[in-house]
């Protein structure tokens, strides 16, 4: 009966590892990006997110990630009418839902031309989790977002397979 109490005790005190955190977000908009080079190259594939601003009458960037997998890119959420992309966000599981979608094929990449109307430095982001997540690491609350440097031809992932 001694050994009974003291496992549970043990088993309460020690759930197990920590469950995956998952941040979700709510943008206007989300848009998958394919940018080409100027020799028809496709260079690299990106989602972006933006916001509706009512004082400019348009969509501003709120965020982008490179797209490294097919399962990153949004996809419509029957029961809601919604678009959600769920992924990987270095340690952070991140969900983010749109009302609406785009689909884009450009010479020119969107969210650098946005940086004119919107500069990085006061664009929202996306969420930070929450301080008390377990799985993450110190830095990841407190360091500016990570952003990728945008890939030459030569560092080219391949191309999403649909």
């Amino acid at each position: 009966m001694v050994s009974t109490s003291w496992m549970a005790c043990l088993l309460l005190a020690n759930p197990g590892p920590p469950t995956e955190q998952m941040v979700v977000d709510r943008v206007d908009l989300v848009e998958v990006n394919h940018y080409y080079d100027e020799h028809g190259r496709h260079v690299f594939d990106q989602t972006i997110f933006y916001d509706w601003c009512p004082v400019q009458c348009r969509y501003n960037v709120r965020a982008w990630r490179l797209v490294k997998t097919v399962s990153q890119l949004p996809h419509r959420d029957w029961r809601t009418g919604e678009y959600v992309a769920v992924w990987h966000d270095g340690s952070v599981l991140r969900k983010v839902r749109a009302d609406s979608f785009r689909e884009s094929w450009t010479q020119y990449d969107p969210e650098l031309i946005e940086q004119d109307y919107l500069p990085k430095d006061q664009r929202r982001d996306l969420r930070r989790p929450l301080a008390g997540y377990a799985g993450g690491s110190a830095g990841l609350f407190n360091a500016a977002p990570a952003r990728s440097a945008r890939l030459t031809p030569s560092q080219n992932p391949a191309p999403i397979a649909r």
